[in-house]
C-alpha cells in the first residue's frame, strides 16, 4: 500500500508540474480561469456531499442547523478560500506597469506554489468560527451585486464594439447582417416575453407582479430601438436589440427562481429542471464574464501603455552619403526600443479584482443568496433571487440609454 501510495503521489507530482511548465504568458489568464473554474466544481460537489461531515465539526455545529444551512457553509468557505486568494494577487499587483517588474513573472510563472497556496487557504476557511462567514456573508451581497454590474457594462462593451467592428468594414453584406441580427433578436425577445406570458400568468389567477415584469421588458425593449434610432444620438439597433433579448432572458430567470408553492411560477411541476437549468446558465454566464473581462481588460488598459511617440512629419529627401547616417540612426533607435520596458498589455490588479468578484456571486448564486429555504435540493429559489435579476435588469437598459445620451449632456467626455 504504502509503494502504491508513493506512486500516486509521484504521479500526481508530475501531472502537475506537467501542467504549471506547460503554462506560458499567453495561456496564464487561461489558467487562471481554469483555477476558478475547478473553484465552482468544488464548490458545487461539497454542497452535495459535505453536510454530514461539517456537523461533526463542533465550531460549525454550534446548534441546530438544517442540511440547508451547512450546504450554504461549505459553499461560503469554499468560496471565501477563493476570494483571499484573488484578492492578495490584486493587491500584489497594484501598479504593475511594465514586463522588467519582478511581479510580472509571479503574474505568470510559479504555478504550482499558486496551486498550493490557493488549496491552503480554501482548506484554511473551514478552521474560522461561523461569525467569520456570517461577515463574509453579508460582504458577499454587495460584492455580488457589484459583478452583476460589471457584467451589465462587459455586455454593453461588447455590443458597442461588435456593432463598430461590423460598420468600419464598410460593405453592404456586413450592413444587411447586422439589420438581421437585430430583426432575429428582437423577435426573439418578444416571442420570449410571449411565451412567459402562458407560463408565468395562469389562467384563474391574480398575478399582477408578473404581468408588470413582463410589460415592463416589453416597453424597456421598445424604448432602447427608439432611443438608439433617434438621430440625435449616436445609435445602432444592434446593441439595442441585444440588450433586449438579454433582458428578456434575465426576466426570464427571475420568474423561474420565484418560490415553487407560488401559483403564478407556472414552472412549479419542473422545480428540479428548472433549478438545474438556472444554475448551469448562471455558471456559464459567470464563467464567460469572466473570461470576457479578461480578453477585455488587454484592449481597454490603454493608460498602461507609455506615451505614444509625436508623429513624425514628411521623409526629408536624402543627399549623398545621408543613406548610411540614416541606417545608423535605425540602428540606434531599434537597439534602444529592444532596451525600452515593454508594458504590460492589461490590468493584473483589475484583472484578480474580477475573479475576486466573481467567487462572492458564484457563492450568492449556490447559495440561494443565503436566504432560507424549504428544500436544500433548490439552487438559487426565492423572492432575493427574483429582484436581483429583476434590478439587473433595469439596470442594464438604464446604462444603455445612458451611454446613448450622455454624449448629448456630457459632450467633453467619452462613453462606450
Amino acid at each position: 500500500m504504502s509503494c502504491l501510495a508513493s506512486c500516486c503521489a509521484a504521479a500526481t507530482c508530475g501531472l502537475c508540474s506537467s501542467v504549471a511548465g506547460g503554462i506560458s504568458k499567453r495561456s496564464a489568464r487561461l489558467a487562471y480561469c481554469g483555477l476558478f473554474g475547478l473553484s465552482l466544481i468544488v464548490s458545487w460537489v461539497l454542497r452535495e456531499v459535505a453536510s454530514p461531515l461539517l456537523e461533526k465539526i463542533s465550531w460549525i455545529n454550534t446548534g441546530s442547523h438544517t442540511k440547508a444551512w451547512f450546504q450554504m457553509q461549505a459553499v461560503l468557505r469554499v468560496s471565501l478560500g477563493n476570494f483571499l486568494f484573488f484578492g492578495i494577487l490584486a493587491l500584489i499587483m497594484i501598479g504593475v506597469k511594465d514586463q522588467n517588474d519582478k511581479r510580472d513573472s509571479m503574474q505568470h510563472g510559479g504555478w504550482i506554489a499558486k496551486m498550493i497556496i490557493w488549496l491552503l487557504l480554501v482548506v484554511l476557511m473551514f478552521f474560522l468560527p461561523n461569525e467569520v462567514i456570517t461577515i463574509y456573508e453579508t460582504l458577499s451581497k454587495f460584492g455580488a451585486g457589484l459583478f452583476l454590474l460589471v457584467q451589465v457594462i462587459i455586455l454593453l462593451d461588447c455590443t458597442h464594439s461588435w456593432n463598430d467592428a461590423w460598420v468600419a468594414k464598410d460593405e453592404q453584406k456586413w450592413y444587411v447582417a447586422l439589420l438581421v441580427i437585430s430583426v432575429g433578436c428582437y423577435i426573439a425577445a418578444y416571442t420570449l416575453s410571449g411565451i412567459l406570458f402562458i407560463w408565468f400568468n395562469p389562467s384563474g389567477h391574480d398575478c399582477g407582479l408578473n404581468v408588470f415584469f413582463l410589460v415592463m421588458t416589453m416597453i424597456l425593449g421598445f424604448v432602447n430601438g427608439i432611443v438608439a434610432l433617434h438621430p440625435a444620438v449616436n445609435g445602432s439597433l444592434l446593441p439595442a436589440s441585444v440588450v433586449s433579448v438579454y433582458g428578456a432572458y434575465v426576466c426570464y430567470t427571475a420568474l423561474s427562481c420565484e418560490p415553487r408553492n407560488y401559483v403564478c411560477n407556472g414552472l412549479h411541476n419542473k422545480s428540479q429542471a428548472v433549478s438545474a437549468s438556472t444554475l448551469i446558465l448562471g455558471m456559464l454566464t459567470t464563467v464567460l464574464s469572466v473570461l470576457y473581462s479578461a480578453c477585455r481588460a488587454g484592449s481597454s488598459t490603454t493608460f498602461l501603455s507609455p506615451p505614444s511617440s509625436p508623429k513624425s512629419g514628411a521623409k526629408q529627401p536624402l543627399l549623398d552619403g545621408d543613406d548610411v547616417e540614416e541606417g545608423k540612426d535605425k540602428k540606434d533607435k531599434k537597439d534602444k526600443k529592444e532596451s525600452e520596458p515593454q508594458p504590460v498589455t492589461y490590468s493584473y490588479s483589475f484583472f484578480h479584482l474580477i475573479f475576486a468578484l466573481a467567487s462572492m456571486y458564484s457563492a450568492m448564486l449556490l447559495s440561494d443568496w443565503t436566504s432560507s429555504s424549504d428544500s436544500s435540493d433548490l439552487v438559487d429559489v426565492g423572492w432575493t433571487s427574483v429582484w436581483v435579476r429583476i434590478a439587473t435588469e433595469w439596470v442594464t437598459s438604464g446604462l444603455y440609454i445612458w451611454t446613448l445620451v450622455a454624449p448629448l449632456i456630457l459632450p467633453d467626455r467619452e462613453f462606450f
